[in-house]
């Protein structure tokens, strides 16, 4: 199995949902821009993917997806210095550049109205690695994506997944009759779900099609699975997604304390 290099394996993000159980925060922007602190959570992602030294992506674009391809046209004059000329007589002067990001930035539109496995078919074109990343633009983690990548190569399947043990959202008990032997609050799953974050092959694409409701989630990885050809990765550290309002407070209840986990940059 050949490995590209970093530098030019494309990440793929879904930034194309319309975010409905977070309709607080996403009536007038996509969910991947919903910010953790000052930064989208589409930028922490991208952040943590950036620190390992991945740094071209491929974003599949839907709901308001003018206000991704905004955010990144706009991108330096948002977080740099710069100079003007008000009457148009000297180009725009974009000062302290320094350490900024060197990232190549595809911005994809994929539909409004696209399921998650069709946005990937959709940006095909633009997957030209034989390796790739492959995740969702709203939750953040600690996985380690060097470890990751070594994992799915080791195993030399088609697909991985990242497994994690998502925290339950309710106080659980263990009880003897009416009787409490144990109360512990927002303990962690015993079981495993998909927290997103996977690497693909190439080859992935012959278990995609051109259908506009085909879900990644159902058909393609339940075959893949079913071919022997899905592997799980699991991660025991920090995952979290932002599905809910709750989670938008938690998470930048955790920015405000400095406890950022997925912030290894």
């Amino acid at each position: 199995m050949s490995r590209p290099a970093k530098h030019d394996m494309p990440v793929v993000i879904l930034c194309g949902g319309k975010g409905t159980r977070l309709r607080e925060e996403t009536e007038y922007r996509p969910k991947p821009m919903v910010e953790i602190g000052p930064q989208p959570i589409l930028w922490h992602i991208m952040k943590s993917y950036g620190v390992h030294g991945l740094d071209r992506f491929v974003l599949c674009l839907g709901y308001k997806g003018w206000e991704i391809k905004q955010y990144f046209l706009r991108y330096k004059e948002m977080h740099c210095d710069f100079t003007v000329a008000m009457d148009g007589s000297r180009p725009l002067e974009v000062h302290n550049q320094d350490g900024y990001e060197s990232w190549r930035v595809t911005c994809a539109e994929t539909g409004a109205e696209t399921a998650t496995g069709a946005r990937l078919w959709k940006v095909r074109q633009y997957v030209d690695a034989e390796t790739f990343c492959f995740t969702y633009g709203d939750a953040v983690s600690d996985v380690d994506v060097d470890a990751l990548l070594a994992f799915h190569w080791a195993q030399g399947r088609i697909a991985t997944v990242t497994g994690v043990r998502p925290t339950s959202r309710y106080g659980e008990l263990r009880v003897d009759g009416t009787k409490a032997l144990e109360f512990a609050e927002k303990p962690t799953a015993e079981g495993v779900v998909s927290g997103g974050f996977f690497v693909f092959q190439r080859e992935v694409f012959d278990y995609l099609d051109d259908d506009p409701d085909l879900f990644l989630e159902q058909r393609p990885l339940r075959n893949l699975a079913r071919d022997g050809q899905l592997s799980v990765y699991l991660h025991e550290g920090f995952w979290h997604p932002m599905d809910t309002y709750r989670d938008y407070l938690h998470l930048n209840d955790l920015w405000k304390r400095g406890e950022t986990p997925w912030k290894k940059w």
